[in-house]
This record gives C-alpha cells, structure tokens and sequence, in this order.
C-alpha cells in the first residue's frame, strides 16, 4: 500500500504543475505575452517603406453658380476684434473666379500598386505639429488636415481670451479658454474622424473644421482652387472632395485615379448650389476598438 500511495502522491503533483503549467501559459497570453495580438484586437498594420517613387495627386475646386455673398460680422461684443479685424466676414464660401478655397480633399481608400490596400499600411505620423491661430477673432486656417496622434498646436495672436471647443463624435470633445500671451495648447486626436468642428464660445462667429486621417494624403485647396496631394505611392485610389455647407457639409461623388511611379493623377472638383442638396453629408470614421475584458 505504501507504494500505492507514493504513486498516487507522484501522479497527483504531475497533474498539479501540468495545470499551474496551463495557468501561467493563459496569464501570459491575457497579459500580451504571446506573438500575437490580444483578441479583440487588430494586428497592427505594417509600416510602409517609401520606394522613392511616389507621385502626386492635383486638382482645382471650382463654384458653379453664384455663391452666396459673404456676410459682415457683428463684433460689438468684444471691441478688439473690430479694432484689429474692421473688415471681418463669413468664410463659409470663398470664391475668386469661380473657384473655391477651404474644400477639404483626400484618398478616401485605394491599393497600392503591391495590390496592398491603403488601411493595410501604416503610415508614420509628423514629428512637426499642425498650427491653428487665432488671428483676428477668426481661425487661421478655416479648414486644416491632420493625422491620427499628431500634436495640434493653438496660438492666440489676439489681445483677447478666446475659448476653443471642438466638438468631435469620436474623439475627446474639450473645451478650454486661451488668453492674451498664454502657452500654445497642444492636443492629439487618437482616432480617425472627418470632419470636426471648432467654434470659439467667447465669440460664436468663430469656426473651423479639422480632418483627422490615419495616413498624410489629404489637401485643402487654396484661394484659387487648387490643391496638391503629395508623396503618393503608386496605385489606384479614391479621392473625394468635402467642403461645409447646410448640416454637416456636402461631399461629392468620388473619382477614381491612377498614380504612377513618380507620376502625377488629375482630380477636378465642382460644388455650388445644385450640390447642397444632392451632395452626401459628411462622413465621419471612426477607428473601430472593442475594448478589451480581463487585459493587464
């Protein structure tokens, strides 16, 4: 019997460090110890490795029709704003020779010419930040594009408080006041979202809009309607142009282009009053994160 019983004590602490064994190998991979990433979660998409042959993306935004006059704002409520900015108006379409300014215009998707498609690349994000001044009692510049986490800058060239508050749908909406010759704020948008908007609580006519991609192509087109999207890849891409309106602004049909290896595509745009109605509202994405139940 005495042996019997060193057997089943033997075979007892098999069992025991087999399942501790089993335990620790679980905890490890719920802690993110294993090569691959925790479930719930997508694998990180591979950095893209410039070629050197990347190429560019151009177009003009035209206006059809008449564009609403801009309208004089009312700034009696805070004298420095007339004092420094008399002559100040809407932004809401600016049109010289039947071109428009502020349109927000970027790859919406694609594939690479290595048949990858553009989400399945990861793209760096500027170590420089991306600058919005208040200037005149009105944001400079009106539209502005960004990539997901890198810094947004805001300066006040104002002798007076402004209050910035963004207000995203997915991202962390915030709202804070800026004095005359306080410190830039700096804030990062985590996840994707096109477009937010910005307005200034101290004087409501103030407004901005900021689209946050995960990659660098995008481009907001000038007081003559043009616009360069550069260090494209070559490959085959979407690309559609938004530009605020009734609601959350208008979004026209896409276009498809080609780019080639140090080549050059063509995309033209046209909004106006015909588009207001028909164009599609404003696409807002966000990154899709499920979170995640028992994660160290």
């Amino acid at each position: 019997m005495e042996g019997l019983d060193t057997m089943v004590t033997r075979s007892t602490r098999v069992l025991m460090a087999l399942v501790l064994g089993l335990s620790l190998l679980a905890l490890s991979s719920a802690c993110g110890g294993g090569k691959g990433p925790p479930p719930g979660e997508k694998t990180p998409p591979k950095q893209h490795v410039s070629k050197g042959d990347e190429g560019t993306i151009t177009g003009s935004v035209a206006y059809n029709g008449t564009p609403p006059a801009p309208i004089k704002i009312d700034t009696s409520a805070d004298a420095v704003c007339g004092q420094k900015n008399p002559n100040l108006e809407t932004e809401d379409n600016k049109v010289a020779n039947g071109k428009l300014a502020n349109a927000f215009v970027y790859i919406k998707d694609g594939k690479l010419a290595d048949g990858t498609k553009l989400s399945e690349n990861g793209w760096p994000t500027p170590s420089d930040p991306v600058v919005l001044d208040q200037n005149g009692c009105h944001y400079v510049p009106h539209v502005l594009g960004i990539q997901t986490n890198q810094t947004l800058k805001i300066t006040n060239s104002d002798p007076t408080t402004h209050n910035i508050h963004p207000s995203p749908k997915f991202n962390e909406a915030w709202n804070q006041g800026q004095g005359q010759g306080a410190a830039p704020i700096e804030k990062k948008f985590p996840r994707e979202e096109k477009l937010i908007p910005v307005k200034c609580n101290q004087h409501p006519w103030m407004k901005s809009y900021i689209g946050v991609l995960k990659h660098p192509f995008f481009a907001v087109s000038a007081a003559d309607g043009t616009f360069t999207i550069k260090g494209v890849p070559p490959g085959t891409y979407t690309v559609v142009a938004w530009h605020e309106g009734p609601g959350e602004g208008t979004t026209l049909p896409p276009k498809q282009v080609t780019v080639t290896a140090k080549g050059s595509a063509t995309a033209d745009f046209a909004f106006g009053a015909a588009t207001a109605s028909t164009g599609s509202s404003l696409e807002m994405m966000p990154a899709l994160e499920v979170p995640m139940v028992g994660r160290h």
